[in-house]
């Protein structure tokens, strides 16, 4: 998958958490990614479990029933400058709304590089203010199958992987 700019909004203002996902679902169908019905696969998911990564990142996706819905495996970016309140734990509100769409389990990747993202509090703030939508592509472009997202093995050829549960059937892999 790529990240290109026409999935790319940026300066939007959503009244609300609602509005957000169904702007950044709108994304992924205008650009052919999806149908229009995935967004009610976005909220059920959001309905079982909160989306809000942290650091100013949620990350809004289907579930493992809308899957059909996916037309290719792509990502959205709606860039909120001003925060839209995710209604999260913390009460921190989000500034990137990735909206992720994935058949199988091709959303390890995205979730790897976003956790890189969000560990990174002076990257994740110059994405939420940027004016650029290349600045948001450049960081996010190992997302859409970049060097990185790829597995890296030490000299020795063995792994170590860290795998979390997510009790809304997202796997963290660290």
């Amino acid at each position: 998958m790529q990240l290109t700019t026409s999935l790319i909004r940026l300066g939007a203002t959503p009244r609300d958490k609602n509005e957000a996902i169904r702007q950044v679902a709108a994304l992924l169908a205008e650009n052919g990614k999806v149908a229009p019905e995935y967004v009610e696969g976005m909220f059920a998911r959001e309905a079982q479990e909160n989306t809000y990564l942290g650091n100013g990142v949620a990350i809004p996706h289907g579930t493992p029933q809308s899957r059909h819905l996916i037309k290719e495996t792509a990502i959205a970016v709606l860039q909120v400058p001003g925060g839209i309140d995710w209604e999260d734990d913390e009460g921190e509100p989000a500034y990137l709304i990735v909206g992720i769409a994935a058949s199988d389990n091709e959303h390890l990747a995205v979730l790897k590089r976003l956790s890189t993202v969000v560990g990174d509090e002076e990257v994740a703030e110059k994405l939420a203010k940027t004016t650029d939508a290349e600045d948001i592509r450049r960081a996010l472009s190992d997302v859409a199958g970049g060097e990185s997202a790829a597995p890296q093995t030490a000299a020795t050829g063995k792994y170590v992987i860290g795998i979390t549960s997510c009790p809304t059937g997202v796997a963290h892999t660290y």
